[in-house]
């Protein structure tokens, strides 16, 4: 056991390292989004059907929280809020252009600066880590009470 808490304090200390080359990247974008509202156009971005109380769901906050967080974002022209089509008294978030162009453009930052740190590495190591982290993601995945696979939660 002992071995399994040493991999897994290593296991830590890489992700801190993985979190702050992803944050600088972040960081680096112009205009500089807060967390909280990047978070937010990333769950509307995965799910074209968000409406506030999904959102309101996904981000662990009271619908009135998410409803700040989307009037801010709505603001500065990063997502638009429409009635549903198939119930008008649901509100459906949309990602805008710019908040496509700026998650695109984050990602390409993001990979940008991975790609930089990997490329520090011996070509030996990168395989290496691939094969880990493919690993790491297979034994993370259990299948749910339906039979889908799903990632572990804390």
């Amino acid at each position: 056991m002992e071995r399994a808490t040493e991999i897994a304090a290593a296991v830590e200390s890489s992700v801190e390292a993985l979190v702050a080359v992803l944050e600088r990247a972040r960081l680096a974008q112009q205009p500089t989004v807060p967390p909280a509202q990047l978070r937010v156009l990333t769950i509307v971005a995965g799910n074209r059907h968000t409406n506030m109380s999904r959102l309101a769901e996904a981000l662990d906050v009271v619908p009135s929280s998410a409803s700040r967080l989307c009037d801010r974002l709505e603001a500065t022209g990063l997502l638009r809020r429409v009635a549903d089509p198939r119930d008008r008294r649901e509100v459906r978030l949309l990602l805008t252009s710019a908040s496509r162009r700026l998650l695109a453009d984050l990602r390409e930052r993001q990979q940008a600066a991975l790609a930089e740190v990997l490329g520090r590495m011996p070509a030996g190591a990168q395989q290496d880590l691939l094969r880990a982290l493919q690993a790491f993601e297979s034994a993370a995945t259990v299948p749910d009470a339906t039979g889908r696979q799903d990632r572990q939660s804390a």
